[in-house]
């Protein structure tokens, strides 16, 4: 059973239905022993990075969080998700992250050549190293993005990028048993289903 977490943020029901369509077992939850009990977990996200991250310190998951990535439990990240893997978020302010992946999270704008902020709608995948997400798609398929931050000095952590406003957006990020994407697969027709049920092989 892949675990949804629930902390009051995120697109819980659209993924737990592509996740359904799926056949895959999912349940969306809060429930310690729930997480703890799953085969993988997903955390969702949309919105204001201090937000999110202190909603998931007033749920008391975030020790739960560590105890299951150090455990070796496969851990995928979704958009704001995937943002809060990394150490630090310069969203509005400097606020810390997660951890489990080097790298920041910075205004997309600053690095943009006059293209409108958010970033939102179908970009190609470049894949910039193997990763098992991408055993069911193709280099170059397309996936549905909306950000304005995007992740930076992610190193050799980066598995795909998506081109815009001459800037290569970080799409993906893989560290151990931990994933991220930028892009929201339960938004992005079969190709993110694909996704979806690659990672759901992850052992």
């Amino acid at each position: 059973m892949i675990a949804i977490v629930d902390y009051g943020v995120g697109n819980l029901y659209s993924l737990s239905s592509s996740l359904n369509y799926l056949g895959i077992e999912n349940a969306v939850t809060s429930d310690k022993n729930a997480i703890n009990n799953s085969s993988a977990i997903i955390l969702p996200g949309v919105g204001a990075f201090a937000d999110a991250y202190k909603k998931l310190e007033n749920c008391n998951l975030i020790p739960l969080l560590n105890s299951q990535v150090k455990a070796g439990k496969p851990l995928l990240g979704i958009c704001l998700g995937m943002q809060m893997l990394f150490d630090k978020s310069y969203e509005y302010g400097e606020h810390k992250g997660l951890g489990y992946i080097s790298g920041i999270v910075a205004p997309l704008s600053a690095d943009l050549n006059g293209q409108k902020v958010p970033h939102m709608g179908w970009n190609s995948l470049e894949f910039t190293r193997p990763s098992p997400l991408y055993k069911y798609v193709q280099n170059g398929d397309y996936v549905y993005f909306v950000h304005s931050y995007y992740a930076k000095e992610c190193g050799g952590n980066t598995t795909a990028v998506a081109g815009y406003g001459g800037v290569k957006v970080t799409a993906s990020v893989e560290c151990g048993n931990v994933f991220g994407t930028q892009y929201h697969p339960e938004k992005s027709g079969g190709t993110g289903l694909k996704i979806l049920k690659a990672f759901s092989e992850i052992k």
